[in-house]
């Protein structure tokens, strides 16, 4: 029987943020299992009140456990956690080397399974495309559990990530994430400016996701344009991911890019109208508990091109965001 299991996934914030309904589910089924995750210092608040069996060490993978001899000592030092079993939900070369050193003292490792071969083949040009949901995150995380402790919890995260009642509420207080890493998964922002003055000018509440410095700058100039800007609400600078998680949590929707916004927005349980462009929800991202009827997207042969968003557009312009209408987003949030 595992007693300690250790859990691993760093990257992407929204990555780390879909790991958080699975281990919720997993303390909550096994709650005399000890489970540990282990990601970088910054994802810690992700995991607070999950349950008094879960845990989380931040490792410092930039610095203080760098390289080849930075990994070995982080090793050393989770070696002395006595873990039984280890679940790489990341499978990069950095959970490569730890997993192989788990293995080197005969504790029980599984890896992730991406499924990038179905990945690959919804993302080929036009007709090739085999046009099929594929596996979530949330089911490829819970398959390399169960596949380590002989557990059917993917089968429960299938059943449980079903929208919510609360999606029919109406809505006053309304979150807008405009900004995402990629190109490919920005719808452009004149026209997202124009769905913030249709809230506004609808009554609404609007606050505003995006903490960097560029971003804030933009904020400020929507903020001179706008109407009604008594109503619209600017991230402090310097806001920790404990707060922005706390405020999102009180939104009755947010707007947002295929990014981490929207996932996190997604497991503090606020419905997410989420904009996709060269990406798709059929590859898995789609958030925890959200409605397929909530993406705005388009139909077109060449979507998706890119799972990730990080290609250029061989049509050149991203038409498939483009021409998305604001209209067309104002209706999913007002429900009209």
């Amino acid at each position: 029987m595992i007693s300690k299991l250790l859990i691993i996934r760093f990257s992407a914030l929204g990555d780390v943020a879909m790991l958080v309904p699975v281990v919720q589910l997993l303390a909550q089924h096994y709650p005399k299992m000890n489970i540990t995750v282990l990601s970088v210092p910054a994802m810690a608040p992700l995991f607070e009140g999950l349950g008094d069996n879960v845990r989380f060490i931040g490792a410092d993978i930039h610095r203080e456990f760098r390289g080849i001899n930075g990994l070995s000592r982080l090793f050393t030092y989770l070696r002395e956690e006595n873990f039984d079993a280890v679940a790489d939900c990341h499978d990069v070369l950095r959970t490569k080397y730890l997993r192989t050193l788990f293995k080197f003292v005969r504790c029980k490792v599984e890896c992730i399974n991406k499924s990038r071969d179905g990945k690959r083949a919804l993302t080929k040009k036009d007709d090739d495309k085999v046009f099929m949901q594929q596996a979530t995150s949330f089911e490829n995380y819970a398959d390399t559990i169960d596949r380590l402790l002989g557990t059917s919890l993917k089968s429960y995260v299938i059943r449980t990530n079903v929208p919510d009642n609360k999606y029919f509420f109406p809505t006053g207080r309304i979150g807008v994430a405009p900004f995402a890493k990629h190109k490919g998964k920005v719808y452009p922002l004149d026209k997202m400016k124009e769905v913030v003055k249709a809230l506004l000018e609808k009554g609404k509440q609007v606050y505003l996701f995006g903490a960097g410095e560029e971003e804030v700058s933009v904020f400020h100039e929507w903020k001179d344009y706008l109407p009604h800007s008594e109503r619209v609400f600017l991230p402090p600078y310097g806001t920790s991911l404990r707060d922005e998680l706390q405020l999102m949590a009180t939104l009755d929707c947010m707007v947002s890019m295929d990014s981490a916004n929207q996932h996190l927005a997604s497991i503090v349980g606020t419905r997410v109208v989420s904009v996709w462009g060269s990406t798709h929800p059929y590859a898995g991202f789609l958030g925890w508990k959200q409605n397929f009827f909530d993406c705005v997207q388009l139909s077109m042969p060449c979507r998706p091109c890119s799972i990730y968003g990080n290609k250029k557009c061989r049509m050149g312009d991203f038409p498939c965001m483009n021409n998305i209408q604001p209209e067309d987003i104002l209706a999913k949030v007002l429900k009209v």
